[in-house]
């Protein structure tokens, strides 16, 4: 998760209008979501208080030497759209918990709110790991002569941010959905009606189990050890958190392949429904935006020949961002279909 604080990821394909049924009231809003709210709000405040001191020409938390203070116009423009990005969850926060929010399109709502889980999920999972694996004693050493990026403290009050934010967003997201679209996933897999998933989804998931063998199998191997494609200078700078955050990548891609089958041929039809919904959903978005962005990064990587991405580095993340969109694409017209099945009966 240290590898950046700012991410950028297109969305995925958007649902039909039809899974958005007129709603009957206004939910109350209770105190645990005026809360969860509030938390989500305050959580934000680092991380944009820092970003906007990086606009201003502060070098709060940059170390002298820093590949950051090279390119000055970069930096405030990619700062710029991080922070729109992070605003953007408060206006969520607030779509969430208020009446007309309810009203919302069904895709401007869940679009965002798909990248914010993919973007968030992986540093959930992974920031934690990391912190366990150093306090291990497998955090490893920086490349000889390297420079920090950032101070250490940044990652560590960025990222605990990060991680409140997926929490509180996350559960009042979950809350919306239950209230609004809560009808298309109850009873169990087994009883799906053999029309919920159409011949092309099912290919559709065939595709993307196919596609996810490549990137699965190169983050596997360099989860474990291997150096197999890595750039000259990514080499000397595996650490235990390097390690820990190719598993986490491969975890998501197995989520999201696993959720698009169990949808697609009603496989583990004692599950509930919501089971391989949510594997499909947050495993498609931690693929999709991580792939999207591990991509960006790498084609922009221009300071050092040596960090330059491999071939097999980027088609790695491609395939992994591919994976993604094809996973959300099965859960969409899952939901779609799932949706005009409800309204005909």
């Amino acid at each position: 998760m240290t590898q950046s604080l700012g991410s950028a990821a297109p969305g995925v394909p958007g649902t039909s209008a039809a899974l958005a049924p007129p709603v009957a009231g206004p939910v109350p809003l209770g105190r645990s979501r005026r809360i969860l709210r509030g938390v989500a709000v305050v959580s934000c405040l680092p991380y944009l208080s820092l970003k906007v001191a990086w606009i201003a020409g502060s070098r709060l938390g940059i170390p002298r030497g820093s590949s950051l203070l090279e390119h000055r116009t970069t930096m405030a423009v990619a700062n710029s759209v991080t922070v729109l990005m992070d605003a953007a969850v408060i206006v969520l926060a607030l779509v969430l918990t208020r009446p007309w929010g309810l009203r919302a399109p069904a895709w401007l709502l869940t679009v965002p709110v798909w990248v914010a889980t993919g973007l968030l999920a992986p540093i959930m999972a992974g920031f934690p790991l990391q912190l366990a694996v150093r306090a291990l004693g497998g955090g490893g050493e920086r490349r000889t002569g390297s420079e920090p990026f950032l101070d250490e403290w940044v990652f560590g009050v960025v990222y605990t941010g990060f991680i409140v934010q997926g929490v509180a967003l996350g559960t009042l997201f979950a809350l919306y959905a239950r209230d609004r679209w809560g009808h298309l996933w109850r009873g169990s897999v087994w009883e799906l009606p053999a029309g919920a998933v159409g011949a092309a989804q099912r290919l559709t998931a065939v595709a993307a189990g196919v596609l996810a063998l490549f990137p699965l199998t190169v983050h596997l191997l360099w989860a474990c050890g291997a150096t197999t494609g890595l750039s000259e200078g990514r080499v000397p700078e595996r650490t235990g958190a390097f390690y820990a955050l190719e598993a986490v990548y491969v975890l998501f891609l197995v989520a999201a392949v696993t959720g698009a089958g169990l949808l697609a041929f009603r496989r583990g039809r004692p599950l509930p429904v919501k089971v391989p919904l949510a594997l499909a959903w947050v495993g498609s978005g931690a693929a999709a935006c991580w792939g999207a962005w591990l991509s960006v990064a790498a084609l922009t990587a221009v300071d050092d020949l040596a960090d330059l991405a491999t071939p097999l580095m980027l088609l790695t993340y491609a395939g992994q961002m591919i994976t993604g969109f094809l996973v959300a694409t099965v859960a969409a017209h899952f939901l779609a279909e799932r949706s005009t099945t409800r309204r005909a009966a």
